[in-house]
């Protein structure tokens, strides 16, 4: 082949590769911003619904806010070229003047990093925090926090950089930054009302779904692909970074999730969503530079690092971090810079495993105590300032009522939703394990009736039996009843505020003390039909052998009355299907 030819062809290739790459650098980016939706669905799934309108405003603003900060500061401090000292980037606005020339792709990039580094704070402190607070501090991050610190590692010019400082990804500009910014808020806003009680013990609040808690999870990793791959400088160095990217948060969550089996002996969902996140964060520093088995270990380590974090900023710091973000980014991010130094196989960042000393490990470690140490004392100052000023901590009032109703006068996020019933239906209590409570333990009764009910003016006598039992356990009930010739009754849902006796539940390695448990209340009003058989009947259909099988009530009924007719007494009851006995 000429020589000519194939110069030719080897640069169209190059060129080739090079603007594939290109190409993907841009959407990478907007699969980080796509992630913006995984942290919104994370921090709203694990608070209170009377929240989440909130929740899911402060992550669409900490974005379009950052950008307005990053436009016209935040980007010039950060990737100038007239950068002062290794330390500062003097802004030149040439966004607004030079706009065929201006990196764009730079800029895209790290405006929608920057955004995640804002959003990660939010979840630590939401439920009590002002919004106009979150506001404030959210455009300071995007302002003056990420673009100093980050321009020491990703300006060529930064310190950190000439260094030999590795955070490929963002473990330590990105995560630890809004890790550290997340623990010092949540301990300058204080805990949630309830999370605490006067002895300091906390107690569990659990969120609302767990579903949304989880899509944003699975958002969130598939977002973190374009987070760690897109600055990949070629496809095989973009097929490694794919690799370790996935394998060290499996890892991650299946080491949380022995881990938790092993010590609360269920594994932990909300705490295993956790360990995958824990994954993603601590292999973000050397993602291009690890191998697997690197990959592996750190995904191990990570995992049980978020649920050791996690239980002891609660129960020790007496720190209320409603989503783990503390644990999650700060940790784990300190962990996943610092693992660099330990399992890099780069030939110019050899780690500690693979010859190349404690040089690199110095390096990570001096790297992540000054971006922390400027991240602390920059928030530090602002926090105490709002304190001070006008406020980071909503009222008693607005805290208990919801900070939907009383940031942005929604009455609920999920104002066209009702709850209905999970009702089991064609299957019998023989497919349930049976237990060895004695019925009188297992189902209550509870008899309020007056020692000489008077009966109507008929001569009929009426009572009321309300039976609440588990959603499952409405087939059974409902053909037994029928079966004594009980064919007519109400069903409703309701939510039991109490916890089972004798058995022990956890939520984020805090013992529950009470929850909202979903149940069906019937109501069932006879005449002829004897109390003691219906009774008796409807033990034996609710009965399983475990404790909190149900309840049951008896009362007097002074009368009946039908609407349509006026008719009231026995006849009342006749030909109805709301009640009849």
């Amino acid at each position: 082949m000429d020589a000519n030819l194939q110069d030719v062809l080897t640069q169209a290739v190059q060129q080739s590769n090079e603007f594939t790459i290109g190409i993907w650098y841009l959407i990478g980016a907007a699969l980080v911003f796509f992630m913006q939706c995984g942290f919104a669905m994370v921090e709203t799934g694990f608070t209170r619904a009377k929240n989440a309108g909130n929740i899911i405003m402060k992550n669409l603003m900490d974005f379009c806010i950052g950008t307005v900060m990053f436009i016209f500061l935040g980007f010039g401090l950060m990737m100038s070229e007239n950068y002062l000292f290794g330390l500062i980037g003097m802004p030149d606005l040439q966004i607004f003047t030079n706009f065929n020339d201006f990196p764009w792709s730079s800029f895209v990039f790290n405006l929608v990093f920057c955004a995640t580094a804002a959003t990660i704070v939010s979840g630590a402190m939401a439920e009590r925090t002002k919004f106009i607070s979150y506001c404030i501090y959210s455009g300071i991050i995007s302002l003056v926090v990420y673009p100093i610190e980050a321009g020491w590692v990703w300006n060529s010019q930064g310190w950190l950089a000439q260094l030999g400082f590795v955070d490929f990804a963002g473990s330590a500009c990105i995560h630890s930054v809004g890790g550290i910014t997340a623990l010092i808020g949540a301990a300058m806003v204080g805990p949630r009302i309830g999370k605490y009680t006067k002895d300091g013990k906390p107690r569990a609040i659990p969120g609302h779904s767990l579903t949304l808690g989880a899509l944003g999870v699975f958002i969130l990793w598939f977002g973190w692909y374009g987070f760690n791959g897109a600055a990949a400088t070629d496809l095989t160095q973009l097929a490694q970074i794919f690799a370790t990217t996935t394998v060290a948060p499996a890892v991650a969550t299946c080491a949380t999730m022995i881990y938790t089996w092993i010590k609360n002996g269920k594994p932990d969902v909300s705490m295993s969503l956790n360990g995958s996140l824990a994954g993603l964060v601590a292999i973000t520093a050397g993602c291009h530079t690890v191998d697997i088995l690197g990959s592996i270990i750190i995904g191990i380590v990570s995992g049980i690092i978020v649920v050791v974090a996690v239980e002891f900023i609660d129960n020790v710091l007496k720190i209320d971090d409603p989503v783990g973000a503390v644990a999650v980014h700060m940790c784990n991010g300190i962990w996943g810079t610092l693992a660099v130094g330990i399992f890099s196989k780069d030939e110019a960042t050899l780690g500690l495993l693979y010859g190349g000393g404690f040089t690199q490990l110095g390096k990570q470690a001096l790297g992540i105590l000054c971006i922390g140490a400027y991240t602390a004392i920059v928030m530090t100052v602002v926090f105490f300032v709002l304190k001070k000023t006008i406020g980071l901590r909503a009222s008693k009032e607005e805290e208990v009522r919801g900070l939907d109703l009383t940031e942005h006068g929604l009455s609920s996020s999920y104002a066209d939703f009702m709850p209905v019933p999970q009702v089991l239906t064609g299957e019998t209590s023989e497919e349930f394990e049976e237990g060895n409570v004695p019925p009188e333990k297992a189902v209550e009764i509870t008899l309020n009736k007056k020692e000489h009910a008077a009966a109507t003016s008929d001569g009929v006598k009426f009572t009321r039996i309300t039976v609440i039992t588990k959603q499952s356990k409405f087939t059974d009930l409902n053909t037994a009843m029928s079966e004594i010739g009980v064919t007519g009754m109400t069903v409703t849902q309701v939510l039991g505020c109490g916890v089972q006796k004798g058995k022990t539940e956890y939520y984020r390695g805090v013992e529950v003390e009470m929850n909202l448990l979903p149940k069906i209340q019937v109501d069932i009003v006879v005449c002829k039909v004897p109390v003691k058989t219906v009774v008796d009947t409807a033990v034996k259909a609710i009965y399983t052998g475990h404790i909190g099988d149900g309840k049951i009530f008896i009362s007097d009924v002074e009368d009946v009355v039908r609407v349509r007719t006026g008719e009231t007494g026995f006849d009342a009851l006749q030909d109805t299907a709301e009640v009849k006995g």
